[in-house]
């Protein structure tokens, strides 16, 4: 069934897109106004990197302020976009059974025992399309939850202050029980899935990245990559989960991954299992974020992706500055025609 966040104009790209067709055979750029869309880009004060590829051909390829395409990158919370592929890779290899099971089926004793009840309720796709329900572990109580001894208990045993599969409750604690479930799952860390489910295939490199005190890697923060990795993940997906002819994740998982099922209220963009979702240039597009400005776009109706990598450490994340970004990749849409 259909979200009711489903919007109309979504329902022929994403048929048009899962059938294996586009709904242009061949993009007519406009080079001139896509370099200075990407120069528009490249002038935001926070701007490191920017690659834009049509039809699986990089155009741009550029750094700024001493950074290189080629650099690895502190992705922070866009790594919440590739836990999610993870997860779609593990319900493929039947290591979790669906978005539907329980997290405390997959946590291997983990639950606190004076957690509330209502933890039974949350089910992994609450925790893809944040809405456990729990109360956040972001924003003014990021810091407290990474000083915890268990992040795991810690997220587990905060208050309910919404009911699960309600509203979208943003917190990096979601998506890091989701690295504990996959570790649990499978009796193999995070790092060695991501490397083996994703970095082989698409041939990039994953270093480590940050664990919890018990070992778990960071679900949803911290995670290294650089832009050109970056742009694989982002033409697995337009490319309905096929890299080089091999299937690396299943179509039906980008299209679940895709499908509205809560709405931000931090910049008003419709979510899924890991993306947000908005028009621009009254075109679909589907983009992950981090802080700072660490955004992958991919824009199915005119087979373009974007990567732009940006100063992880500024005193806000700015959704003002996530529109700033926005309209200058509504610019670079309009180019490619």
């Amino acid at each position: 069934m259909l979200s009711r966040f489903m919007h109309p104009w979504r329902l022929p790209v994403l048929a048009l897109a899962f059938a294996g067709m586009t709904p242009h055979a061949m993009a007519v750029i406009d080079r001139p106004a896509l370099e200075d869309a990407a120069q528009r880009l490249g002038n935001l004060p926070r701007t490191h990197t920017l690659l834009i590829a049509v039809d699986g051909e990089t155009l741009v390829a550029r750094g700024w302020r001493g950074h290189s395409p080629d650099d690895i990158a502190n992705i922070k919370s866009l790594s919440k976009t590739l836990i999610s592929a993870l997860v779609g890779a593990a319900i493929a290899r039947d290591v979790i059974q669906g978005v539907d099971q329980p997290i405390t089926e997959l946590l291997d004793g983990r639950v606190p025992r004076d957690a509330d009840p209502r933890v039974q309720d949350i089910e992994v796709g609450h925790l893809l399309s944040m809405q456990a329900g729990l109360e956040r572990t972001s924003g003014a109580n990021y810091g407290g939850w990474v000083a915890s001894d268990d992040w795991v208990g810690n997220a587990l045993s905060r208050p309910f202050v919404a009911d699960p599969g309600g509203r979208m409750l943003y917190s990096t604690g979601n998506s890091h029980l989701l690295s504990a479930a996959l570790t649990d799952a499978s009796g193999r860390d995070t790092l060695s899935l991501m490397r083996e489910w994703l970095g082989s295939p698409l041939g990039i490199e994953i270093p480590p990245w940050t664990r919890d005190p018990q070992g778990i890697y960071f679900g949803g923060n911290e995670m290294g990559l650089t832009p050109r990795a970056l742009l694989k993940i982002g033409e697995l997906y337009r490319q309905q989960g096929m890299h080089d002819g091999q299937r690396v994740l299943p179509a039906s998982w980008i299209e679940r991954s895709w499908q509205p099922r809560t709405r931000s209220h931090f910049n008003q963009d419709d979510y899924g299992y890991g993306w947000f979702m908005t028009d621009l240039a009254e075109t679909p597009v589907y983009y992950g974020w981090g802080y700072g400005g660490q955004l992958l776009f991919v824009v199915p109706e005119h087979d373009a992706t974007l990567v732009m990598t940006s100063d992880p450490t500024p005193p806000s994340n700015g959704s003002d500055y996530l529109n700033r970004v926005k309209a200058a990749v509504a610019d670079a849409i309009e180019a490619i025609d």
